[in-house]
Protein backbone atom coordinates (compact mmCIF):
# COMPACT_ATOMS: atom_id res chain seq x y z
CA UNK A 1 0.00 0.00 0.00
CA UNK A 2 1.21 3.48 -0.86
CA UNK A 3 1.29 6.62 1.22
CA UNK A 4 -1.80 8.72 1.73
CA UNK A 5 -2.30 11.60 -0.68
CA UNK A 6 -2.96 14.75 1.35
CA UNK A 7 -3.92 18.37 0.79
CA UNK A 8 -1.50 21.22 1.47
CA UNK A 9 -2.44 24.25 3.55
CA UNK A 10 -1.36 27.74 2.53
CA UNK A 11 0.65 27.98 5.77
CA UNK A 12 2.79 25.12 4.39
CA UNK A 13 3.72 26.94 1.16
CA UNK A 14 7.20 27.93 2.45
CA UNK A 15 7.94 24.21 3.10
CA UNK A 16 6.69 23.38 -0.41
CA UNK A 17 8.94 26.05 -1.95
CA UNK A 18 11.94 24.70 0.01
CA UNK A 19 11.21 21.21 -1.33
CA UNK A 20 10.81 22.65 -4.84
CA UNK A 21 14.21 24.36 -4.59
CA UNK A 22 15.95 21.22 -3.27
CA UNK A 23 14.39 19.16 -6.06
CA UNK A 24 15.25 21.69 -8.78
CA UNK A 25 18.86 21.94 -7.61
CA UNK A 26 19.11 18.13 -7.78
CA UNK A 27 17.49 17.70 -11.21
CA UNK A 28 17.46 20.95 -13.21
CA UNK A 29 21.21 21.52 -13.66
CA UNK A 30 20.50 23.53 -16.82
CA UNK A 31 18.93 26.37 -14.79
CA UNK A 32 21.00 29.34 -13.70
CA UNK A 33 20.95 30.62 -10.11
CA UNK A 34 19.10 33.75 -11.21
CA UNK A 35 16.38 31.55 -12.74
CA UNK A 36 15.85 29.73 -9.44
CA UNK A 37 15.71 33.06 -7.60
CA UNK A 38 13.26 34.41 -10.22
CA UNK A 39 10.86 31.48 -9.82
CA UNK A 40 10.93 31.14 -6.00
CA UNK A 41 8.67 34.11 -5.15
CA UNK A 42 6.40 33.37 -8.12
CA UNK A 43 5.85 29.83 -6.87
CA UNK A 44 5.31 30.97 -3.28
CA UNK A 45 3.04 33.93 -4.01
CA UNK A 46 1.25 32.96 -7.23
CA UNK A 47 1.71 29.50 -8.72
CA UNK A 48 0.80 27.38 -5.68
CA UNK A 49 -2.54 29.18 -5.35
CA UNK A 50 -3.39 28.43 -8.99
CA UNK A 51 -3.18 24.63 -8.85
CA UNK A 52 -4.99 21.73 -7.21
CA UNK A 53 -2.14 20.98 -4.81
CA UNK A 54 -1.60 17.54 -3.25
CA UNK A 55 1.30 15.88 -1.45
CA UNK A 56 2.68 12.77 0.18
CA UNK A 57 4.03 13.08 3.72
CA UNK A 58 6.23 11.04 6.02
CA UNK A 59 5.14 9.89 9.48
CA UNK A 60 6.09 13.30 10.94
CA UNK A 61 3.84 15.05 8.38
CA UNK A 62 6.86 16.40 6.51
CA UNK A 63 6.11 16.78 2.79
CA UNK A 64 8.16 14.33 0.69
CA UNK A 65 6.74 15.23 -2.71
CA UNK A 66 3.98 17.35 -4.21
CA UNK A 67 1.80 17.63 -7.26
CA UNK A 68 -0.01 20.62 -8.77
CA UNK A 69 -2.71 20.18 -11.42
CA UNK A 70 -4.79 22.67 -13.38
CA UNK A 71 -7.65 21.20 -15.40
CA UNK A 72 -6.04 18.18 -17.11
CA UNK A 73 -2.43 19.43 -16.95
CA UNK A 74 0.25 18.50 -14.45
CA UNK A 75 1.84 21.88 -13.75
CA UNK A 76 4.29 20.66 -11.09
CA UNK A 77 5.48 17.37 -9.67
CA UNK A 78 8.51 17.57 -7.41
CA UNK A 79 10.03 15.02 -5.04
CA UNK A 80 12.55 15.80 -2.31
CA UNK A 81 15.99 14.50 -3.43
CA UNK A 82 16.22 12.21 -0.37
CA UNK A 83 12.90 10.58 -1.32
CA UNK A 84 13.50 10.05 -5.05
CA UNK A 85 13.30 6.50 -6.34
CA UNK A 86 10.87 5.39 -3.64
CA UNK A 87 7.69 5.42 -5.72
CA UNK A 88 6.36 8.80 -4.52
CA UNK A 89 6.41 10.36 -7.99
CA UNK A 90 4.72 7.30 -9.46
CA UNK A 91 2.02 7.41 -6.77
CA UNK A 92 1.39 11.14 -7.28
CA UNK A 93 1.26 10.66 -11.06
CA UNK A 94 -1.19 7.76 -10.73
CA UNK A 95 -3.40 9.93 -8.47
CA UNK A 96 -3.25 12.78 -11.02
CA UNK A 97 -4.33 10.45 -13.83
CA UNK A 98 -6.86 8.28 -11.99
CA UNK A 99 -8.44 10.82 -9.62
CA UNK A 100 -7.89 14.20 -11.30
CA UNK A 101 -8.22 13.07 -14.94
CA UNK A 102 -4.80 14.38 -15.96
CA UNK A 103 -3.68 13.67 -19.52
CA UNK A 104 -1.00 16.33 -20.20
CA UNK A 105 2.32 17.56 -18.83
CA UNK A 106 4.99 20.00 -20.00
CA UNK A 107 8.61 19.01 -19.36
CA UNK A 108 11.82 20.98 -19.81
CA UNK A 109 13.59 19.37 -22.76
CA UNK A 110 16.86 19.36 -20.79
CA UNK A 111 15.32 17.52 -17.82
CA UNK A 112 16.20 13.99 -18.96
CA UNK A 113 15.02 12.36 -15.73
CA UNK A 114 11.52 13.87 -15.92
CA UNK A 115 11.28 13.13 -19.63
CA UNK A 116 12.19 9.49 -19.01
CA UNK A 117 9.78 9.27 -16.06
CA UNK A 118 6.78 10.48 -18.07
CA UNK A 119 7.68 8.38 -21.14
CA UNK A 120 7.96 5.33 -18.86
CA UNK A 121 4.41 6.03 -17.68
CA UNK A 122 2.98 6.26 -21.21
CA UNK A 123 3.20 9.96 -22.04
CA UNK A 124 4.27 10.88 -25.57
CA UNK A 125 5.77 14.13 -26.87
CA UNK A 126 3.20 15.87 -29.07
CA UNK A 127 4.89 19.26 -29.62
CA UNK A 128 7.77 21.49 -28.55
CA UNK A 129 8.13 25.16 -27.60
CA UNK A 130 11.49 26.90 -27.99
CA UNK A 131 10.90 29.09 -24.89
CA UNK A 132 9.44 28.26 -21.50
CA UNK A 133 6.15 29.97 -20.46
CA UNK A 134 8.07 32.92 -18.96
CA UNK A 135 9.96 33.50 -22.21
CA UNK A 136 13.25 32.02 -20.99
CA UNK A 137 15.39 30.02 -23.46
CA UNK A 138 14.56 26.59 -21.99
CA UNK A 139 12.71 24.49 -24.58
CA UNK A 140 9.60 22.74 -23.31
CA UNK A 141 8.21 19.44 -24.55
CA UNK A 142 4.42 19.14 -24.44
CA UNK A 143 3.50 15.56 -23.55
CA UNK A 144 0.17 13.76 -23.52
CA UNK A 145 -1.21 10.33 -22.72
CA UNK A 146 -2.46 8.65 -25.90
CA UNK A 147 -6.24 8.49 -26.10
Amino acid sequence: MGNLIDNIQESEYPEVVDLWEDSVRATHNFLKEEDIQFFKPLILNEYLKMVDLRCIRDYNRKILGFLGVVEKNIEMLFIHPNSRGGGIGKQLLKFAIDELGTTKVDVNEDNDQALGFYKHHGFEVISRSELDPTGRPYPVLHMELPK
